[in-house]
């Protein structure tokens, strides 16, 4: 029955064009349901619905973002694939955060990249930050991806399915050559080492995320960064802070990120000081004469 349920709710996702992640995180919603109640969907009433949903709320206490992921996978599976529309699904609501990111200085990114201990986790590390880009966009890079006569790297299917081009730094591209020479494979830019470090050059799958994520937590305590909250994801914030305070258009460090709204991508002037040092002698100019 939960494999009927599994499948069932993971190709409803796949023919609505969802991506990887979110029929993930839409399935394991439904899943965490169903062991909640220890039944099918197909057998929970919309009254244990609501029950679970105020459970999790008000006794689990889980965000406002777990909230919002857990309504919508949740609410995906009833009303597509079992098509019940009920009124609960109309009053759902997760209010929005509005928690700022954390982070780096251009320093503390130099000298926690400066800690990665192994050469393949360091040449991927840095191009996340120096790209910009989402761990799982780095992960699925392939050696035709890089574009060295325009110095672009084409991302694949980044979030919401959309593919972009983001300028490749020369000396990023430098560094990945050397990199893809310590392995040589065909297709994958960061294939899976395996345990012996030789199983590279043949490797059909890219490097584990958690092998990834568990060289930044390392690199981050032999950097001595205290911040809250400091993640591979990081980086790319600092990427489009350290951009905007370089003087590099809103609209540009928007595209090279694949943000679909302008809004997204506005947080960063939250994040940077730049030119609220001179604010009032530039207003005291402006103003001068009156």
């Amino acid at each position: 029955m939960m494999t009927d349920w599994y499948q069932k709710s993971i190709n409803a996702l796949a023919l609505n064009g969802k991506g990887e992640r979110t029929q993930e995180a839409y399935t394991r919603a439904l899943r965490m349901l169903c062991d909640f109640h220890g039944k099918g969907p197909e057998e929970i009433s919309e009254q244990e619905l609501e029950a679970y949903f105020l459970h999790r709320r008000n006794v689990d206490h889980w965000s406002s973002n777990t909230m919002r992921i857990c309504y919508c996978g949740i609410r995906f599976y009833f009303v597509k694939v079992l098509t019940r529309n009920w009124n609960l699904f109309n009053i759902l609501r997760a209010k929005n955060e509005s928690r700022l990111p954390a982070v780096l200085s251009r320093e503390e990114v130099q000298r926690l990249l400066g800690c990665v201990r192994t050469a393949h986790n360091r040449a991927f590390l840095t191009t996340v930050y120096a790209c910009g880009l989402r761990l799982q966009e780095a992960q699925y890079l392939e050696v035709s991806d890089i574009d060295s006569a325009r110095m672009l790297i084409h991302v694949h299917r980044g979030k919401g399915a959309k593919d972009r081009f983001v300028p490749l730094p020369r000396a990023t591209l430098a560094l990945l050559r050397s990199h893809w020479r310590s392995h040589r494979n065909p297709r994958l830019l960061f294939p899976a080492y395996g345990r012996d470090g030789r199983q590279a050059a043949g490797a059909t799958t890219p490097m584990a995320k958690s092998s990834v994520q568990g060289a930044f937590r390392h690199a981050k305590r032999q950097a001595d960064i205290g911040k809250r909250s400091v993640s591979v994801h990081t980086l790319r914030h600092s990427y489009a802070t350290h951009l905007l305070e370089a003087g590099v258009n809103l609209r540009v460090i928007q595209q090279n990120l694949g943000h679909s709204s302008l809004e997204s991508t506005m947080v960063y002037l939250h994040l940077t000081r730049k030119g609220h040092e001179d604010a009032y002698a530039l207003i005291d100019a402006v103003m001068e004469g009156l």
